[in-house]
C-alpha cells in the first residue's frame, strides 16, 4: 500500500463515509485523513486494531521482563517449578 494514495481528505471521507469503511474492512488497508493538508486521523480495519493492540500489550510485556532481568529480579527455572510443586502439595493437603 502506498501512504500516498491512502491519505484522504476530510471532506472526502464525509462524502463517502460508507464506502470508506467498506473498503477498510474489506481490504485491512488504512485510510488516512487529512485536514487543511495535514494528517489529523487514521481509519483501520477493528480487526487490526486489535491484532495492533494485542502486539503493543506483548511488546509492552516484553520490555518489562527486559527491566525485571536488569534490576536483578529473576529465578532459575528450576526453583520457580519448584515452588509451583510446593503450592499444588500445600493446597492438596489442606483439601485432604
Amino acid at each position: 500500500m502506498k501512504l500516498s494514495t491512502a491519505v484522504k481528505p476530510i471532506s472526502y471521507v464525509k462524502a463517502h463515509a460508507a464506502e470508506v469503511i467498506r473498503d477498510v474492512h474489506d481490504t485491512n488497508e488504512v485510510v488516512i485523513i487529512s485536514q487543511n493538508g495535514e494528517v489529523k486521523a487514521v481509519i483501520q480495519s477493528m480487526s487490526d486494531y486489535e491484532k495492533q493492540q494485542e502486539s503493543m500489550a506483548m511488546l509492552k510485556l516484553i520490555h518489562q521482563s527486559r527491566k525485571n532481568i536488569q534490576a536483578g529480579h529473576k529465578k532459575e527455572a528450576s526453583q520457580v517449578f519448584e515452588e509451583i510443586r510446593n503450592r499444588i502439595a500445600t493446597r492438596s493437603e489442606s483439601q485432604s
